[in-house]
């Protein structure tokens, strides 16, 4: 497989070479024409002379697994404009395409010939009905490049270019498949199924054996059949032969041959089933003409209710000669004159469903088999009791997610229960289909073996910790026993925790409503009360959570409500609550809980002269809340570590969202007897980072970090795995309570947001500078690698941005402001509409230098006081600045860091947002726009985010709105995965387009 890539520097995929292309090229001068893609001042115009001549030009060359792994790598929507060329662009719709057949078994083995003459195992694509509108659409859409590799040969079509990547694709998925599995035991089926399906007509055994091994080998290139050429033309004529039934016949008819299966009488399996024949109505699928009523027809034509069907005594006979080839049982009717259906022993009936009528299907007959079959609602499975271990109190939390409860499994068929005995019977019968109570299952015999020796070993039952309960009924998925969990029943506060934790509407919908403290000082609206409630549930039975409403919902209020909540819940003694945020909001915390709940005791951990030793363990216990912040926890970890914390709440939790930072471990380490976790973004970059959340909050609950990503990271994040995807979203949904203010349900009183991009244009002299940086740091960024390379990356990037916001913070040199930044002209003329309406405004910038020059043009410009927060200020500063803002009669121009001020600050006098230079972070600017966007609110917020076009700040911005989908389909980015790019990357990335510059 040859993928063009358009991307220069990717040799840790693979090696570059040489390849030859056609190219839309001029003859005077011979050249080749410039990619439509490309930003160029320069672009001559085809002539009509210009046609395709070949070109050699060099490349990276990727194998199919390679290119399997690049693309599905590829963010899940279309990269930015000039992120990748339109091939790349188009490569990664179809491989999409191919990972969608490839779930659905849309593939078969072959055995085809190379242009050498040799042959070669492969799996290859099967496209039917809808899947061939789907490719032939593909295929129209393909852009011309894609199709222009090897210049040696004929310009091949559209439809055979994708037929082939389909083909090489699959295959490298199924070897890959292949590789990791139980290969033997794939094998022994796969040739016991290849010898009953060919009729026999294979009579070479080794070169079947060759073959199946060729189809697992995990590298195409080894999977060529050696023999002598007449034997091998023989096998492959067999090959062929027994792989075309599998496609559909042209069917012009108006109707087609259809095949009823229905069960016996008898209820214990061993009756004789049947199988009729039929010819079905092609536009009326439920117009079935019986083989009897064919066989009485005299004429060619045969009328059945106002419709006629010609020669239907031939097509039905056809119709069985080409099915026996897939279901070789049906031999037997040919030999019949009349042939109407055929008895079936259950093992044959069961042949028929499992293997033969999804070939049937898919080769365009007509298939009826028993609803039950469809549904398979009733299966062999077990159900898990759970029972309290004597003398457990949940009350007195003594019960938690370590707690261990006893346990036994019980064999159930659907919703009833079975008795060892009654499976032993079922089992000894021998038969793979059963009908028990009135209802037909499934019995796979490699499940009643596993089944049987689990329970003669361990007979079901023994003790387990209530977190390994709660995973095995959240996650349903295969127990030890070898069969499916179907159900998981407790008996007493184990089954009413179960009940209420597992209610698919929302974490919070079976829990007990509780009202807030008396002690609370305020009033909470109802979707608090429901926080507060959930959060009290989860503590009583000893489990973590974590609080994730959307920003300005109030998690704050919720929280203090919940430690006051924990004093007065029936514990004489509670002992001091730790509460670790970031060092802007210190403060805010300390004001919040002054507010809510004056009879709690803060102490603020913080500053030079903080405490230690003796005196601090003194101290704390003569508080019920400490603060602190992330940065002290790590560095004072041995005074934190002596206490034995009531609760630990970590606010913006994302702060540990690397699970092998200092910062994150020391966190982990705390001892504490409840825990609670504050975010907005409890999902950003990877899922990983929700496994470091939910880890240090149920510790073990999601498994190890290595199991976490094999199970769950790997098929959601990059093969998009809708199956784990749900079974993630179950277990973790009871511990996550996320409630967005745009949802209507939750809060119907807030103001409406209105997000716009404001597009600023370049001066000519932040061109200039522009263009310099690009060279200079590229050709810098070439020669390196490693750590060396992401930094220089990060640095370019900085230093672009700084070229976006001003060249005088570029330069660093003082100079002058006015008329050199069309972002600042920008901002000015919004800011005197705002001011002139009478409105206040949040203006937040990354950089503290740009805060300090734009506070100085701006009290130039409008002759008034703007405020700047920045890391900078001191707290007790920072506190006035706040108030003086929301007082209403202080200034109306709010600058922050948005480090310093993006978070804790509520900011609800102002209702403009101007994000003068973007963050790579878009939950980082969500959580900034959602200081004024929050509850207390009273007006529209205006949110505008200033983009300069034809610059990194554009293709960024396109970024951020792809890198949305993760957090969203689980329950969002970082920064760092711009470093991972490619230099041609880079260069698309980093490139000035002609748009940039203003007139």
């Amino acid at each position: 497989m040859l993928v063009a890539l358009g991307l220069s520097d990717m040799s840790e995929l693979a090696p570059p070479g040489l390849i030859s292309v056609y190219l839309p090229s001029t003859l005077a001068p011979v050249a080749p024409l410039p990619s439509p893609e490309l930003i160029l001042d320069d672009r001559p115009a085809p002539g009509p002379e210009a046609q395709l001549l070949p070109w050699t030009m060099p490349a990276l060359l990727l194998d199919p697994a390679q290119a399997v792994d690049f693309l599905l790598a590829l963010p899940a929507e279309p990269p930015p404009r000039l992120a990748f060329g339109s091939s790349v662009r188009f490569w990664a719709e179809a491989i999409k395409f191919v990972l969608e057949l490839a779930m659905r078994q849309s593939f078969a083995p072959t055995l085809s010939k190379t242009r050498e003459g040799a042959y070669r195992a492969a799996w290859q694509i099967v496209l039917i009905g809808d899947d061939e509108a789907r490719a032939a659409a593909l295929a129209a859409a393909m852009p011309p490049l894609c199709r222009a590799l090897d210049a040696g040969a004929p310009l091949p079509s559209a439809q055979a270019t994708l037929s082939s990547f389909l083909n090489h694709a699959v295959d490298a998925l199924a070897r890959h498949a292949l590789a990791t599995s139980r290969w033997m035991a794939v094998r022994k089926t796969a040739r016991k199924t290849a010898r009953k399906t060919a009729r026999g007509a294979t009579t070479d055994g080794a070169l079947l054996d060759q073959w199946l091994q060729a189809l697992a080998a995990p590298d195409s290139d080894d999977a060529e059949l050696k023999g002598t050429p007449k034997e091998i033309e023989a096998f492959a004529g067999q090959v062929r032969a027994w792989l075309d039934p599998l496609r559909p016949a042209a069917n012009t008819a108006p109707f087609r041959t259809c095949f009823r299966l229905s069960e016996p009488e008898d209820h214990l399996g061993r009756g004789i089933w049947h199988l009729s024949y039929h010819l079905q109505a092609n536009d009326d699928r439920s117009l079935l003409v019986p083989a009897e009523r064919v066989w009485r027809e005299r004429s060619s034509t045969l009328t059945f209710l106002k419709r006629k069907f010609q020669n239907p005594q031939e097509r039905l006979l056809e119709d069985l000669g080409r099915a026996a080839r897939l279901f070789p049982l049906l031999e037997s009717s040919l030999n019949e004159a009349r042939p109407v259906g055929m008895a079936l022993s259950v093992d044959q009936a069961y042949a028929f469903l499992r293997e033969s009528a999804p070939l049937l299907e898919q080769a365009g007959f007509g298939v009826m088999l028993p609803a039950w079959w469809q549904k398979r609602s009733a299966r062999l499975g077990v159900k898990l009791e759970l029972r309290p271990k004597q003398g457990a109190r949940v009350n007195q939390n003594l019960v938690g997610r370590d707690a261990i409860i006893g346990y036994q499994w019980q064999l159930a068929l659907g919703d009833q229960a079975l008795s060892f005995e009654e499976f032993q019977a079922l089992a000894e019968l021998k038969v793979p289909l059963v009908n028990v109570r009135g209802q037909w299952v499934e019995l796979q015999r490699n499940e009643i073996e596993r089944a049987i020796a689990f329970f003669e070993k361990k007979r079901g039952q023994g003790d387990m910790a209530l977190s390994e309960a709660m995973r095995i009924g959240l996650g349903q998925e295969p127990s030890e026993t070898g069969l499916p969990v179907v159900g998981v029943e407790g008996e007493g506060w184990i089954g009413d925790l179960l009940n209420r934790l597992s209610d698919d509407s929302s974490p919070d919908a079976r829990i007990p409503a509780i009202a807030p403290p008396a002690t609370f000082n305020g009033q909470l609206r109802p979707y608090q009360e429901r926080g507060l409630s959930w959060l009290v549930f989860l503590r009583r039975h000893g489990l973590g959570a974590c609080l994730a409403d959307d920003m300005g919902l109030g998690k704050t209020a919720q929280l203090i409500a919940c430690l006051l909540a924990s004093r007065a819940d029936g514990n004489a003694v509670c002992g001091p609550a730790l509460v670790v945020c970031p060092m802007s909001i210190v403060g805010n915390w300390q004001r919040e809980i002054e507010r809510f709940a004056p009879t709690l005791r803060v102490m603020v951990h913080h500053g030079a002269e903080r405490l230690a030793g003796q005196a601090f363990e003194e101290q704390v216990q003569r508080h019920d809340v400490v603060l602190t912040t992330y940065s002290l926890v790590h560095r004072d970890m041995e005074h934190l570590a002596r206490v034995e914390w009531d609760t630990v709440v970590i606010d913006e939790a994302q702060n540990i969202k690397n699970p092998s930072a200092k910062q994150t471990q020391a966190i982990r380490t705390l001892n504490a007897a409840h825990r609670i976790a504050l975010t907005g973004t409890p999902v950003e970059n990877r899922l990983s980072e929700l496994w470091s959340i939910m880890d240090f909050l149920n510790k073990g609950y999601l498994g190890s970090a290595k199991d976490f990503h094999a199970r769950f990271a790997l098929p959601i994040e990059k093969y998009r795995d809708a199956d784990r995807s749900a079974t993630l979203k179950r277990l973790i949904q009871p511990f996550v309570l996320r409630r967005l203010k745009t949802d209507s349900a939750i809060i119907a009183d807030l103001p409406a947001k209105m997000e716009m991009k404001v597009l600023c244009n370049l001066t000519s002299e932040q061109a200039t500078l522009y263009q310099a940086v690009v060279k200079d740091m590229l050709a810098k960024i070439e020669q390196s690698e490693g750590i060396e390379r992401r930094g220089l990356v990060l640095a370019t990037l900085m230093k672009l941005k700084q070229v976006c916001n001003h060249p005088a913070h570029f330069l660093g040199d003082g100079s002058a402001l006015p008329g050199r930044s069309g972002k600042l002209a920008r901002l000015e003329e919004m800011l005197e509409e705002a001011l002139a309406a009478g409105d206040r405004a949040l203006v937040f910038t990354q950089f503290a230098e740009m805060g300090d020059m734009l506070r100085r043009r701006l009290q130039e410009a409008f002759g008034r006081e703007v405020l700047f927060l920045h890391g900078g200020v001191p707290k007790r500063q920072r506190d006035a600045m706040v108030q003086r803002f929301q007082a209403g009669q202080g200034p109306s121009i709010f600058l922050l860091s948005i480090k310093a001020g993006g978070v804790g600050l509520n900011l609800t006098a102002a209702n403009h947002v101007f994000h003068f230079d973007r963050w790579w972070n878009p939950a980082v600017e969500n959580q900034a726009t959602d200081r004024a966007f929050r509850i207390g609110q009273t007006r529209n917020v205006q949110v505008r985010k200033f983009v300069c076009v034809g610059t990194l700040e554009e293709r960024i911005d396109a970024m951020i709105e792809q890198k949305k989908d993760l957090a969203e389909r689980i329950v969002g980015a970082g920064e760092n995965w711009l470093t991972e790019m490619s230099t041609a990357q880079l260069r698309d990335l980093f490139a000035l387009g002609r748009e940039a510059v203003g007139e």
